[in-house]
């Protein structure tokens, strides 16, 4: 290829496939001949819907406790990857969800990011804990409990009874925005100097069932949002949301823009997404990706299940979609 810059370098161009050659020289590529297009009239579906069972990851989990050390691993967790080529690690494309032990009297060090987290508590023991930002706050089977990015935050299990439960964190959307930091506590974990009984991070399940109870019955479904006093998302880029569908009820279809991750806290029941379908217990996960059409049922009573969604980060954006 020659060396000139400018019209000279294209002077002698005569065809499509000589002027690709040297457009490649450049750096630049012919918009009109894209390999794909670059806009599209819907959603693509790349992440695909899936499931994940608690039964599987509880009984992988109490072996690793017995091969992996809270020294030789910052968190022991299992990664719910999204089943697509080349993924080892979203759940969704901005979100990411693991199951969770801290097995009896362990504690996890303390560490801080700025990716937003959450967890939902399956099961503990008495006096097993999370602190964050030095404020200790128990964990009971249905709390969601929060860590804003850049707290400090590490997890205790004073009981003799391992306690499980389910990470989620905006991780996936930090990592494609790239402004990703984090960093250990010095001393370990951090030592809790107050018992945060009622607080804004953590959302007692007792409160959420008042809640519930209260709340309009709808097409099947009773619905809560766990956020901040003034009605806001619990945290900058994730909502959550309680969801208890009645004994034998669908809900009915629904399609958005917004990722979800849905983590089942009690009951058992169905969901279809774009077709598939998942049975799903206590502890699951199920991933419905963008635009993917869904509906749940509920099969042998009540259930309950968890919605965590970026949401906040579509609606800022003008992004947010969706159709009933």
């Amino acid at each position: 290829m020659t060396e000139l810059q400018g019209p000279d370098r294209f002077a002698g161009v005569e065809t499509l496939d000589d002027l690709y050659a040297e457009l490649k020289e450049t750096g630049m590529g012919p918009g009109w001949n894209k390999p794909e297009p670059s806009l599209y009239p819907a959603p693509k579906k790349t992440f695909v819907p899936a499931h994940w069972s608690y039964k599987d990851a509880r009984a992988a989990l109490s072996v690793a406790g017995d091969l992996v050390s809270t020294e030789l691993a910052e968190r022991r967790n299992l990664i719910l990857a999204n089943p697509i080529p080349g993924n080892t690690y979203a759940t969704t494309r901005t979100l990411v969800a693991a199951y969770q032990m801290v097995r009896g009297k362990e504690t996890a060090r303390s560490h801080r990011h700025t990716p937003n987290a959450l967890r939902l508590v399956m099961e503990t023991g008495p006096e097993t804990y999370t602190i964050v930002q030095g404020r200790k706050y128990l964990m009971e089977p249905g709390d969601v409990l929060l860590t804003p990015n850049w707290l400090w935050h590490g997890h205790a299990n004073e009981s003799d009874t391992d306690a499980y439960w389910i990470d989620f964190l905006d991780a996936p959307l930090v990592q494609l925005l790239e402004p990703m930091f984090f960093e250990h506590f010095p001393e370990g974990i951090e030592k809790a100097t107050e018992v945060a009984l009622e607080s804004p991070m953590r959302f007692a399940w007792k409160d959420t069932q008042a809640r519930l109870g209260a709340a309009p019955l709808e097409r099947g479904m009773r619905q809560v949002a766990l956020g901040d006093a003034a009605g806001g998302s619990a945290l900058d880029s994730i909502a959550l949301a309680v969801q208890q569908i009645e004994p034998g009820a669908a809900t009915p279809r629904r399609q958005t823009t917004a990722n979800s991750i849905f983590a089942v806290m009690f009951g058992e029941g169905e969901t279809e997404v774009d077709g598939e379908h998942f049975r799903w217990s206590r502890g699951d996960v199920f991933a419905v990706p963008s635009w993917r059409p869904f509906s749940h049922k509920a099969i042998g009573g009540t259930a309950h299940l968890l919605r965590v969604s970026d949401e906040p980060v579509m609606r800022m954006l003008n992004w947010l979609r969706e159709t009933d």
